[in-house]
């Protein structure tokens, strides 16, 4: 046992080391790599929306997904400290208060709506999962009302008694809706992804570039 657990400690201090050493600010960058890998979320001059943003890995990792003519707005309670590229901005406030957001004069609709935000942990599993159930439920709010149509939604849920329900909102909304653990989530974890993608509704990806916000 004490072995096992001294390779997963090693595991996860690589990957701390790796994000260190390529500049990022936190390990959490490799799950969104692997679930773009995997899913193909993110495209080329895609606009982004990343809620729970800080502290800030996953705003660099889209930013290099989405290149130089793609854009990247992060949103978070705690503030960014990181430089950011010139295609990134980021904001400190309540995903609630979105509606009001400087960066909203400047794009309507995203291409893409991720989410990593996770309560701050009580040990007790139940309550964990029921907090981040109603993270998970603005979340989706934030995407219906800022996702074009076809567009992708990435969300962290803790696996509870909720996430049925949940994942059956989701299913009920987009054309796609897939479950999964990246390799670089803590193994004692209860964390997965939903990976929803092709949003149904009105607005698609060429009404946007032809200015139609």
């Amino acid at each position: 046992m004490k072995k096992q657990k001294k390779n997963k400690n090693q595991w996860e201090d690589h990957l701390t080391r790796r994000a260190k050493s390529e500049n990022y600010p936190a390990r959490s960058v490799y799950k969104l790599e692997e679930i773009q890998n995997r899913f193909r979320v993110i495209k080329k001059n895609d606009k982004v929306l990343d809620l729970g943003c800080a502290p800030g890995s996953w705003l660099l990792y889209a930013a290099k997904e989405v290149k130089d003519q793609g854009r990247v707005f992060g949103i978070d309670l705690k503030q960014i400290d990181i430089d950011l590229p010139r295609n990134v901005s980021a904001i400190q406030d309540d995903i609630l208060n979105l509606n009001n957001s400087s960066f909203l004069e400047e794009i309507k609709k995203f291409n893409v709506v991720l989410s990593d935000m996770a309560p701050a942990t009580t040990g007790r599993k139940d309550v964990d999962a029921l907090r981040s159930f109603e993270l998970c439920k603005m979340a989706l709010k934030v995407a219906d009302d800022f996702l074009i149509a076809d567009g992708n939604f990435v969300c962290k849920i803790f696996q509870g008694n909720d996430f049925n329900s949940f994942q059956k909102n989701v299913k009920s909304k987009f054309k796609s809706c897939k479950i999964f653990k990246p390799e670089s989530c803590r193994k004692q974890s209860k964390e997965i992804y939903i990976i929803a993608k092709g949003k149904k509704g009105d607005i698609k990806c060429q009404d946007i570039a032809n200015g139609q916000q």
